[in-house]
């Protein structure tokens, strides 16, 4: 197995190098395959017009899906945050995304927009926003229009479901859906979780660095028992 560099870390082995040129190759790989894949993505057609300015809530009243395009910003990014309006609580999972995504909303919005979408009422929605000191996130309310349901945040039976979904805004004001984190609908090998968000979410990719790894059987909570 060649070299790929001259670094050699303090009491490392031949044997620890053999092993981590290898990986070494299979993560240049995967590099060249995630950018593979980001080309195939920014090279889709457009999709499907939007047929309906959803009407959604935000702190200031009524605000319409095409209003969450800001003036120079044709690339609207939604993330469906699964809080349904009798929900004690929202999901852990997509809380733990929420986290980060929070710390990160500043320098996406600099590029382009970014909307969570709950299907709670606003005022449930912001009171655990503020509880989680979510300060960059905007949030909307999809409660009183058919938004999830159209892009499979939700199911007939009302239950709510993670969805990341991208719009484009041409100039002449149309509103067509780009992309979609399909990979939730897809059948995964032997159970796994279909990790439809894990490149935008750091939890995971700092685990999958450990020797432990992510495991199988643990999950992110909405608090920990310190």
């Amino acid at each position: 197995m060649a070299r790929f560099h001259d670094k050699t870390f303090p009491g490392e082995n031949e044997n620890y190098r053999h092993a981590r040129n290898e990986l070494l190759a299979a993560e240049i790989e995967l590099r060249n395959q995630v950018e593979r894949v980001a080309a195939l993505r920014r090279d889709l057609p457009s999709g499907g017009a939007v047929s309906e300015d959803y009407v959604f809530q935000n702190t200031a009243g009524d605000i319409k899906l095409s209003e969450l395009f800001v003036d120079g910003k044709s690339t609207l990014v939604v993330y469906s945050f699964m809080y349904a309006p009798d929900a004690e609580n929202p999901c852990p999972m997509c809380t733990s995304m929420l986290d980060s995504l929070n710390g990160a909303a500043g320098h996406i919005q600099d590029q382009v927009n970014l909307a969570i979408v709950a299907k709670a009422p606003i005022d449930k929605t912001m009171a655990f926003a503020q509880s989680r000191d979510w300060d960059t996130l905007r949030f909307v309310s999809s409660q009183n229009n058919s938004y999830n349901v159209d892009y499979f945040a939700e199911d007939d039976a009302g239950s709510q479901w993670p969805c990341l979904n991208v719009f484009t805004k041409s100039d002449d004001g149309t509103v067509n859906h780009f992309y979609a984190t399909e990979l939730f609908f897809a059948d995964s090998p032997d159970g796994m979780h279909a990790r439809h968000v894990d490149m935008i979410w750091p939890l995971w990719n700092v685990l999958d660095m450990t020797p432990q790894g992510r495991g199988k059987d643990w999950y992110p909570q909405v608090k920990y028992q310190v």
